[in-house]
């Protein structure tokens, strides 16, 4: 039998060589074979690589706790004290409470030299532990390995210090004047709706934050996007918050299987990573597509107190978000047709193919903020609706401290009465010139478009 030409032979022993072998170790080999276990290093050094950068952060994990405090104290960081913290939060007054997470409870505080010698007057934010044993104690320390030590951009949320006193874990942010997403979103604390342009704003914002995180060094999944997490400065600068988990994540367009209990929030989190553990960047892009469609909707992403139909945001709303001719009918109506019907047309392009059942199929968070940061300059089609006037943030501030001293420091009829004070200030006019707007943009429709308004 003849031999066979050297070019088949190496085909064949690569092809029928045990799986997971180097077909170059196996026979001859050719030049293109020879280019391809040249690549094969350089792929494995970048793994190994990555895996000596995520096995450093896990051994800051698993530091005793002194030599934890020295390696945190070279961070930059400050490390306060629960008697400054008690100090500065009114011994953690009710009347401070912000809110409450999975983490524990937020209050407000204020610093300034006074209690601690040189510090900058400035509100913050403290975190208190409630988790007691090593998940919290995790849940703290992932937050400040990466908002304290890896991670700063201007769409994170700045940790500032934290406590590390006998039991007591507390993180201490820059305070967030406009409260979370959610807040605007379902609880309405100021009686108004987010106009158009805002909701923009924040999800650009938002996105930014997350792409950053996938396109880091040593890339970051946050695994748990949501509107609580997205917390808003004065001026609605958007703002990631909550790393407790955080995971480092593979590169760009791989995936992984975590062998620990699927975390994250019901209603934002991947189908994939629900069903198999596989956990990827692209996790983190359906949870962003899950927000968007809230902010798009006005609608919580699970809300039992609705028709049965109705009930998963994504299962009732997706269909709606490829169709222009339709979009209006899942669209928030507390905005009262104020928005551009192209820029919420394309913005519900991109929630839809976010929310997409294959991973892979769905868009990078870069290539989300180049298709939603256009949009914040389209306001040439905006219907002129009806004008809202906002309190201004040192009103409130005013108005609820006069009647915190009225009221001894209880916080709930603080809460009522600043409700009561925003309610007030809150004027909405020129409602006929609104309707007649409305009025005119409906004659211009198609008669199928009409009847499909009124089905």
């Amino acid at each position: 039998m003849k031999a066979l030409p050297r070019r088949i032979k190496a085909f064949l022993l690569r092809c029928f060589a045990p799986h997971g072998a180097d077909p170059a170790a196996v026979g001859d080999h050719d030049e293109t074979t020879t280019t391809t276990t040249a690549k094969t290093p350089s792929r494995r050094t970048e793994k190994r690589s990555m895996r000596r950068v995520q096995s450093s952060t896990a051994r800051l994990r698993t530091l005793p706790l002194d030599d934890l405090s020295r390696t945190l104290a070279s961070s930059g960081m400050h490390a306060f004290t629960l008697a400054e913290l008690r100090l500065a939060t009114r011994n953690f007054s009710r009347s401070n409470f912000v809110g409450e997470g999975g983490f524990g409870p937020v209050y407000k505080g204020f610093l300034d030299d006074s209690i601690v010698p040189g510090i900058e007057p400035q509100h913050v934010a403290v975190k208190y532990l409630e988790v007691e044993g090593p998940d919290g104690h995790r849940q703290w320390l992932a937050e400040v390995l990466y908002l304290g030590m890896q991670l700063s951009h201007p769409h994170l949320v700045k940790l500032l210090g934290y406590c590390c006193q006998d039991r007591h874990r507390m993180l201490v942010y820059e305070f967030m004047a406009r409260g979370s997403l959610e807040d605007h979103l379902f609880k309405n604390l100021l009686g108004a709706t987010l106009p158009w342009a805002t909701r923009l704003k924040i999800a650009v914002g938002a996105a930014k934050g997350l792409a950053f995180l996938h396109e880091a060094k040593t890339p970051v999944i946050y695994r748990d996007f949501k509107a609580s997490n997205i917390l808003l400065e004065e001026d609605y600068t958007a703002k990631l918050s909550d790393f407790g988990l955080a995971k480092e994540g593979p590169m760009v367009g791989e995936s992984c299987i975590w062998p620990s209990t699927i975390m994250g929030t019901n209603g934002y989190a991947a189908p994939e990573y629900i069903s198999t553990g596989h956990l990827s960047a692209r996790s983190d892009v359906y949870s962003y597509g899950v927000v968007l469609l809230e902010m798009l909707t006005g609608r919580r992403s699970l809300d039992p107190q609705r028709r049965e139909r109705e009930q998963n945001l994504v299962d009732w709303a997706r269909p709606y978000l490829r169709r222009p001719d339709r979009l209006h009918r899942v669209m928030d109506p507390s905005l009262e047709g104020s928005y551009s019907e192209k820029a919420a047309e394309i913005a519900a392009m991109v929630a839809h193919n976010c929310l997409h059942s294959v991973p892979r199929s769905r868009p990078t968070m870069l290539e989300v903020v180049e298709a939603l940061e256009p949009l914040l300059d389209m306001r040439a089609d905006v219907p002129v609706g009806a004008f809202v006037y906002t309190v201004p943030l040192e009103v409130l501030n005013e108005r609820a401290e006069g009647s915190r001293e009225k009221d001894g420091g209880h916080g709930a009829t603080v809460k009522k009465k600043t409700s009561l004070y925003a309610d007030n200030a809150l004027q909405r006019v020129d409602r006929r010139r609104y309707a007649s707007l409305v009025a005119r943009k409906e004659s211009r429709r198609s008669p199928r478009q009409t009847r499909d308004r009124g089905a």
